[in-house]
């Protein structure tokens, strides 16, 4: 069964007519953060949980926890490289399966799982491994999956102004699995989809159908 879209259509931008590789474009990590104040609360937040930072197994977990938590909202810097559309390619561009790692802004607690990004192309066509780039971006603070299934292809919309764009992201919830009612294996599904992909039937299930192939072939 494919996941309902969950979206509204956007406006789409202007689409860029040269080679793009501008500081427009270049994205760069978060250098905010206070690894010596987020260590000290770290700590005052287990001690205040009854945990002994005495102890050697735990003396040093407040400062992992500051490096940690920094790490995973600090997205790497990449370039947005587009590429003149020189041979009219006007198919689905696909990328399945590319690894979702975020936090759940709710419970502070991991959420993992993959993404599936395509698009129609118009006039620019995108590397592939900036696919997985924009997905990262938008993982890598504390999220919700909605939100994040809708930035990740409200952002390609806006830069790429490609024809059609498709994100559908699965992902298992710490927060769901191992807390509270404690739903071990259970996947949450969101899609976002604008333009042809969204509007067109027919491109819609396409669409669907190949993110889905590999299951398929492989049940």
């Amino acid at each position: 069964m494919t996941p309902p879209a969950q979206t509204a259509l956007v406006d789409v931008a202007d689409r860029p007519r040269a080679h793009q590789r501008t500081e427009l474009h270049v994205v760069k990590p978060s250098s905010g953060a206070d690894l010596v104040a987020a260590e000290q609360a770290a700590a005052a937040f287990l001690l205040a949980l009854g945990l002994d930072l005495d102890s050697e197994s735990l003396a040093a977990t407040p400062a992992r926890m500051a490096r940690g938590y920094a790490e995973m909202f600090s997205p790497r810097p990449f370039d947005l490289t587009t590429f003149p559309n020189d041979a009219g390619y006007d198919e689905l561009i696909i990328a399945r399966s590319i690894p979702v790692q975020s936090v759940c802004e709710h419970h502070l607690l991991p959420f993992v799982g993959v993404a599936h990004v395509g698009y129609l192309p118009g006039d620019r066509i995108l590397g592939l491994s900036k696919l997985a780039r924009v997905v990262e971006l938008f993982a890598r603070r504390p999220q919700v999956q909605e939100r994040l299934t809708q930035q990740v292809a409200d952002w390609l919309q806006d830069h790429l102004a490609p024809r059609g764009v498709g994100v559908v992201i699965e992902a298992e919830h710490l927060c769901m699995t191992v807390r509270g009612v404690r739903a071990s294996g259970a996947n949450t599904v969101t899609s976002a989809l604008h333009g042809q992909l969204r509007q067109d039937a027919a491109s819609r299930a396409e669409f669907f159908t190949l993110i889905n192939a590999h299951e398929k072939a492989h049940p």
